[in-house]
């Protein structure tokens, strides 16, 4: 049942018969049947055409593996993996996975390595090679997990958990008498709903409907919720889609607990009839959001996705979380553990058990740790997928189609049992020499080979701290104005999980401002310094508005003064976005004076994007320079040019 829920746009339309075979009038309806969801229908069309061209067999295979048919699906692979010409490589790829479902991974690894020799640089070949010599210990059970089957359980689709309060709220096709009349074209069941429940212990007590004003009349689930469980974002289908591609997809709307009631939903802003987003996790403070999305630019089948929400209350651009974590295949029900910052997922790209398997992988600042297979119990053959995890990090909820089961998706209780890693961290504190916490200072976070893994400024106490991996060495640098950089350097090693490296930094001595000479209007003026900003960020950092403010005070002091800026970026990214960053760049460094100034309109800014920087950090397409994190921040910086004295 999850397969409706990962938003993909399944593509047939290949160029493979040699002999240009004409398609039957059965494989014709099957094909529309196919293109409606109706697989069932397929496949009895495709199986009654007595000549069936490649393609054709193609989706029958696909059609038997969307209706958990995996062995007829093996039976028609094979056959056309043998074929003496038109054999395509994700053929191989396909008919490996699907030997996977049965269990039969030795033949499996021979069809892979068949699709690794033709595709050797495809992400999943990647993550196959990687993780063949340890495969074997992945089908080891070494106690890691206690799973129980919930009562609640029925031959419904029953899926995709998420924590509401201190309830749980999950997806499911289960559904009173009268409205069986609405049914699923892909498995004849009702369309989702969301219900919720109370929790009994790992158990669920019985459920009942989560709001008849969010469940509609076609899917409606899963959900994820924020602020207190006062926030919530859900998936839905796209109910007034008039695409051209005849192809209802998914749509994340939001809504909020106001009066007692839910408000009525709001679509996010980048929902299209185009391509589908769905299955949202919120952060616990509604201003940040992973989503599933198939949208043009990924690397291919759904991608996960981040999306950070503004100071005026909109979502940001989406990021694509990258080839780490997202490859060919599809990544899908991303969530958060905000405990110890570790992304769980499901994949069917990465190697693993079954067709989706559970992954995770830590999140440290802007670097993404290894990305790892849960293992069995939690994998098995079959779909494993939609992983929660309370705030503990010891108990809780996923989905599978595993035998033994109720019937189609089931949801799962778990108790972790074995921590596989304590996350480590490094504590710190700006100071001074004479032992004094700095506040507002700049810290960055560098691996060995010099490459950021994070940044943060430092509180009133100076406090700072990193998550970070183990058995690895770190470089710190502290930054503020009127200070010479502190530098610090520490690593992982060993047992503990706290690891203390303090940053000092020495104050320059009182500094008489440069002063230049301007005429006789005006006597002796402070020199503006540029301000910078953090990467991808256009916020005003406390150590630019120690510079800003010195320019308010001047243009205060001198009321004819008019002021220039220009801001800039570096290279990463498209030359478009650098030029709309840039500008938001000008605009927030011109709001922050015209607020403090009389006469505001003597302070103007424009933005340049990467025309203007100021050493060789350039880039060439998608090719990223190899400059250090500091040489890019040269580039991310608002100057400031006196026009009128």
């Amino acid at each position: 049942m999850k397969k409706i829920y990962i938003p993909i746009i399944l593509i047939f339309g290949f160029s493979i018969n040699a002999n240009a075979q004409e398609k039957s009038r059965q494989e014709k309806q099957g094909d529309k049947y196919s293109f409606n969801y109706s697989y069932e229908k397929a496949i009895d069309s495709y199986t009654s055409s007595k000549n069936l061209s490649l393609e054709g067999q193609r989706k029958l295979a696909e059609s038997y593996s969307l209706t958990g048919q995996n062995d007829k699906a093996e039976a028609v692979y094979l056959t056309l993996v043998q074929s003496p010409t038109g054999v395509l490589p994700l053929d191989y790829y396909h008919y490996a996975m699907i030997l996977k479902s049965t269990g039969k991974y030795t033949e499996s690894n021979k069809w892979m390595d068949k699709f690794v020799e033709l595709n050797p640089y495809d992400l999943r070949s990647k993550s196959y090679v990687s993780t063949k010599s340890k495969f074997d210990s992945l089908l080891k059970d070494e106690g890691k997990y206690k799973i129980e089957h919930l009562n609640l359980n029925t031959n419904a689709g029953d899926f995709g958990t998420s924590y509401y309060k201190n309830k749980i709220v999950f997806a499911s096709t289960r559904a009173k008498a009268k409205a069986f009349k609405k049914k699923f074209n892909w498995n004849g069941k009702p369309f989702l709903d969301m219900y919720v429940s109370d929790l009994d212990g790992n158990q669920l007590k019985d459920p009942e409907n989560f709001s008849k004003k969010l469940n509609g009349k076609m899917h409606d689930g899963p959900a994820s919720f924020s602020n207190n469980g006062t926030y919530m974002a859900f998936t839905r289908n796209h109910y007034h889609d008039k695409s051209d591609d005849k192809v209802i997809e998914l749509q994340i709307w939001f809504s909020s607990f106001t009066d007692n009631k839910w408000s009525q939903p709001v679509p996010f802003s980048i929902n299209n009839s185009e391509y589908s987003v769905g299955q949202p996790f919120l952060t616990s403070d509604g201003k940040t959001m992973y989503f599933v999305s198939n949208m043009p630019g990924g690397l291919g089948g759904a991608d996960i996705y981040k999306v950070k929400k503004g100071d005026n209350g909109a979502w940001e651009k989406p990021e694509n979380l990258g080839n780490k974590i997202n490859t060919e295949g599809d990544e899908v029900f991303p969530f958060l553990s905000e405990s110890n910052e570790i992304l769980y997922f499901s994949s069917n790209g990465h190697c693993g058990l079954g067709d989706l398997d559970i992954f995770s992988c830590q999140l440290t600042g802007l670097k993404i740790g290894q990305v790892n297979n849960a293992g069995f119990p939690l994998n098995t053959q079959y779909d494993d997928f939609a992983m929660i995890i309370d705030s503990t990090s010891q108990k809780g909820y996923f989905s599978s189609n595993r035998s033994g089961g109720s019937g189609d998706d089931d949801i799962y209780s778990v108790s972790i049992l074995k921590v596989i890693e304590i996350k480590k961290r490094i504590v710190g504190v700006a100071k001074d020499v004479s032992g004094s916490s700095i506040p507002n200072t700049f810290i960055t976070l560098y691996d060995s080979k010099n490459e950021v893994i994070d940044t943060v400024t430092t509180k009133d106490n100076g406090a700072y701290k990193f998550f970070i991996e183990s058995d690895k060495t770190f470089n710190l640098n502290g930054k503020k104005v009127g200070y010479t950089d502190g530098k610090s350097q520490a690593n992982s090693n060993g047992k503990d999980s706290i690891i203390v490296s303090d940053v000092i930094l020495t104050k320059n001595e009182e500094v008489v401002v440069e002063k230049i000479e301007v005429g006789k209007d005006l006597g002796k003026v402070v020199k503006f310094n540029p301000i910078y900003f953090d990467y991808h960020e256009y916020k005003i950092r406390p150590d630019a508005e120690i510079e800003l403010n010195k320019i308010v005070k001047i243009m205060n002091e001198y009321p004819n003064m008019v002021v220039n800026l220009n801001s800039h970026t570096d290279c990463r990214a498209s030359k478009n976005y650098n030029q709309k960053l840039s500008d938001k760049r000008a605009q927030a460094s011109t709001n922050y004076i015209k607020k403090r100034i009389s006469k505001p309109e003597r302070i103007s800014g424009k933005g340049y994007g990467e025309t203007k920087l100021i050493n060789a950090c350039n880039c060439d397409g998608k090719v990223v320079s190899g400059c250090s994190e500091d040489e890019h921040q040269q580039n991310r910086r608002t100057e400031f040019i006196i026009a009128k004295k």
